[in-house]
């Protein structure tokens, strides 16, 4: 063999290489042979000593022919390096060829990492340890921990792999800490200097010396500050005063503030906005985690290991109590978004000290003590725009404004929906802002269009609606069929067939998905968003169209039931028919509202909503009698639109059922209607088919209520004859059926054709009665109108007296439409008397006052006397009077 070019390797398991290849040493005897020459290289070795280290304890007698024979083998594998020298074995190696012999002298050059580099393990690894070698190893040994100890940089798992060997040198866990902490693992450099800390104290008694500490300290020191906010928005956008009321309630320490409000209103966003903006308040950083459904035991292991905890404990409370300690000793912000409950975030409160913890959550969480909450709802209207035209681009938004406002509108002005759109519209630059605006405008597609990549505002409502106990998830679902309107609790019960309204209502305000607020009655109400109602009408294809009408009938039979008790208790008795209730009203505490009209002011969009859905629905039969029962107010405020359409479902129901008479009571309201509107022909004509329907089905009010009808239009024809009879053949009836109210109803009507026929003797006989009636039965209704009426028969002075006292009790009553009425008489007057100015300021009023009723007609000649006001006087009509309401 030629050994001229030969390496000799003992730092590590023993090998030995000739020309980079390696040699085949033969079996254990051998190598041991070889390793105890070359731990003494270039020296002679006495046979002695290779007997004991080749037979510890007892050599066979032929120990030394056979230290002879290994010899030999040895020759054979690496050639003439092994030589025999009296007494004993030598081993030659040159300069550099022993890698013990090159880490020594590397090492005393003070070229550490390359002696350090030279080991592969501990020395002769492969072979049984033998006392004879142990003075040379221990040399080696503690030559190599001096350079380790000595060297600026060390392989992690050569340091381990030596303080397995020796865990009681501090420099050693030293260097240990340090390599973690450089490699970006200082959790791991904590956790080593505890295991530091127990090895000394349970070997030794002692605690870890100066240096050991000052290395934890400093890699402690240097796991601040933490930054784990993730990157801020660079367009966010408004909310500027709850951003500045967050920043006031952080700087309390410790602080806790929630930040709630619906889905898609920018919580997350906001969250981390204003942890950035606050970044410097808090010199050892920002803590973050995404809460959702986690355990709370997970989260705290998790924000102790980032904060170099390494030790966690076992339980909850001890985790928490270790994250409150470490918090006590920190100025730390800690955001925690999406949280679930109170339950989850209680352990991951700060408990003293100058931290602070950021909350996110979807729902309301009252029960979390001591934490500030602050509700984001949607953008203003300008910070909406101004997001749009961020997102979208500044210049087409400029370019199209109406629309842009038609695409806030569908997004409700909430962030995420405008971010979504604003995107879209961004990346098709081809599509103009209306052809996005008409996509959006439809309800049933609007949720797919506020969809795109990551962003999508029916995943955010999902998460929320997921959450939701079943009953509240079916209470949110069947809402949303009641189209964007407002609604009394109640109706929430009806909905899903429960008393306990108040559970399911609070779930659904806490979880942001709907709003309460109070109307003027005082009367909780309850409105879903535009969006949300959206996704609940989507949610609805799963659910039996049985049950959806099931529930809409519920809440049908209490607007009926609140509708009737109203009605009753309006402060002007009907001239009309009410239909006979199905759903008996349940005393006073149907209406907490001590006015039925405002009742009616604030629940008709709703009932109108209902209406409609009972429609869409086939349950209109179901509905007929709520319009009917609401026709009191409707002409008491004048609401003739909504009288109408309502009155075009409710005739749609009535006939549906076969309700001959609900037939009657329907066609009568509407004449009442068209005679409002000036559609005479449909007036009569209405009220002719009520008569025949009211005379079928034996109702002698309905039938002198329809000939009330038929003689006002009569009068307005000019057959004064023909309107005489009508009003006289509904008198009698009223006389039979004994209704007072009626009856002084009728004698104005009376009257009212007598005073047309210029008969003013016989006029004031009838209107001086009906008068006298109406004060006897408390009616003040009736009593104003014959006022009204004899107001025509007095001079000026007087006139204006009884008109004025007219106005101030439909005024008391809340009747717009007869006050209308009474100042343009009064502004005839003035006009006659050479008042123009006090003329003009009565007939302004009544016709702002005709315009909002819809009462074309009258406003039309209020114009009239309006512009002749302003040159000549007027005279006043032909008859002295004008077109008013029967009753």
């Amino acid at each position: 063999m030629d050994s001229s070019e030969m390496a000799f390797r003992v730092l590590g398991p023993l090998e030995v290489s000739a020309g980079g290849r390696p040699v085949a040493l033969g079996g254990r005897k051998p190598r041991l042979l070889l390793a105890t020459l070359l731990l003494e290289p270039n020296t002679t070795v006495g046979v002695d000593t290779l007997v004991d280290v080749l037979w510890p304890g007892s050599p066979p007698r032929s120990a030394v022919a056979n230290v002879r024979t290994y010899a030999h083998s040895l020759r054979t594998a690496i050639g003439a390096r092994v030589c025999t020298k009296p007494g004993g074995y030598q081993v030659s190696v040159g300069p550099g060829e022993l890698d013990m012999t090159t880490f020594e002298a590397k090492a005393r050059d003070g070229e550490l990492a390359e002696a350090s580099a030279l080991w592969r393990g501990r020395a002769l690894a492969d072979l049984p340890r033998s006392p004879v070698w142990e003075p040379i190893l221990a040399r080696l040994e503690e030559l190599r921990l001096s350079v380790i100890e000595r060297s600026p940089a060390v392989p992690i798992a050569d340091l381990r792999g030596l303080l397995a060997e020796h865990p009681l040198r501090e420099e050693l866990w030293r260097h240990l800490l340090h390599a973690l902490h450089r490699a970006g693992r200082p959790a791991e450099a904590l956790q080593a200097y505890r295991e530091a800390e127990r090895v000394l104290a349970e070997e030794l008694g002692t605690r870890p010396g100066p240096d050991l500490r000052r290395a934890c300290a400093q890699i402690q020191t240097d796991v601040f500050p933490v930054c784990q906010l993730p990157l801020a928005i660079p367009d966010f956008t408004g909310h500027r005063d709850i951003v500045d009321r967050a920043r006031a309630e952080l700087d309390r320490r410790p602080a806790a503030v929630l930040l709630t409000g619906p889905p898609g209103s920018g919580k997350s966003t906001m969250a981390v906005h204003i942890g950035h903006d606050v970044a410097r308040a808090f010199p050892d950083g920002q803590l973050y985690v995404r809460l959702r459904d986690r355990d709370p035991a997970d989260v705290l292991a998790y924000l102790l290991k980032a904060l170099g905890v390494t030790d966690i404990p076992a339980n909850l409370d001890e985790r928490a109590a270790r994250y409150r300690s470490v918090l006590a000793r920190r100025e730390l912000l800690v955001v925690l978004d999406d949280a679930a409950g109170a339950a989850q975030l209680l352990p991951l409160l700060p408990g003293s000290g100058r931290s602070a913890v950021l909350i996110t959550s979807r729902t309301w969480l009252p029960e979390l003590p001591g934490a500030v909450t602050i509700r984001l709802g949607a953008l203003t209207d300008t910070d909406a725009h101004d997001l749009l035209a961020r997102v979208a681009g500044a210049d087409r938004v400029a370019a199209e404004p109406d629309q842009a406002t038609e695409i806030l509108r569908a997004c409700g002005n909430l962030p995420l929906a405008i971010r979504v759109a604003g995107t879209r519209i961004a990346t098709r630059r081809a599509v103009p802002l209306r052809v996005a605006a008409g996509r959006l405008a439809d309800e049933h597609g609007r949720l797919d269009e506020l969809t795109t990549g990551s962003l999508a505002v029916r995943a955010s409502v999902t998460d929320s609606y997921l959450r939701l106990p079943a009953a509240a998830a079916r209470a949110f679902r069947f809402a949303g069929m009641l189209g964007p309107v407002s609604f009394p609790g109640w109706v929430i019960a009806a909905l899903v067939g429960r008393p306990d309204t108040e559970e399911v209502a609070d779930t659904l305000v806490n979880a942001n998905l709907i709003a309460a607020s109070a109307d003027a009655t005082g009367t909780v109400r309850y409105r879903m968003p535009d969006l949300f109602r959206c996704y609940a009408t989507e949610r609805l294809s799963g659910d039996p169209r049985r049950e959806l009408q099931t529930a809409a009938r519920r809440v049908l039979d209490g607007y009926l039931a609140r509708a009737t008790h109203a009605a009753a208790r309006m402060p002007v008795a009907f001239f009309g028919v009410l239909p006979h209730p199905v759903v008996p009203p349940h005393g006073n505490t149907l209406l907490s509202a001590a006015d039925p009209a405002a009742w009616f002011d604030a629940e008709m969009p709703s009932i109108t909503a209902v209406l409609e859905l009972a429609e869409r629905l086939g349950i209109q039969r179901h509905a007929w009698r709520i319009p009917a029962m609401t026709a009191p107010y409707f002409d008491l405020r004048g609401r003739h639109g909504d009288w109408q359409r309502s009155h075009e479902i409710a005739l749609r129901g009535a006939r549906a059922a076969g309700d001959r008479h609900g037939e009657a009571i329907i066609r009568r309201n509407q004449g009442q209607v068209a005679l409002y509107q000036d559609d005479y022909p449909e007036a009569e004509a209405a009220t002719r088919q009520a008569l025949g329907l009211f005379t079928e089905t034996g109702d002698d009010t309905g039938i002198g209520i329809a000939h009330a009808g038929i003689g006002t239009t009569s009068r307005i024809r000019g057959d004064y004859p023909g309107a005489l009879r009508h009003h006289r053949l509904a008198l009698r009836m009223f006389v039979r059926t004994g209704k007072p109210h009626l009856q002084a109803a009728a004698k104005i009507a009376v009257g009212t054709v007598l005073l047309a026929q210029q008969r003013l003797p016989e006029a004031e006989k009838w209107l001086t009665g009906a008068r006298a009636q109406s004060a006897l039965i408390g009616d003040r209704h009736r009593e104003a109108h014959a006022l009204q009426r004899l107001a025509g028969l007095r001079e000026p002075a007087q006139a204006l007296d009884h008109l004025a006292e007219a106005t101030e009790m439909f005024e008391h009553l809340g009747d717009d439409h007869c006050v209308a009425y009474a100042r343009r008489h009064a502004g005839e007057l003035f006009l006659r008397t050479g008042d123009r100015a006090r003329a003009r300021d009565l007939l302004t009023e009544s016709l702002d006052a005709l315009l909002r009723s819809g009462d074309n007609r009258s406003a039309a000649e209020v114009s009239r006397l309006l512009d002749k006001a302003a040159s000549v006087v007027t005279s006043s009509n032909e008859d002295g009077s004008v077109v008013e309401p029967p009753g």
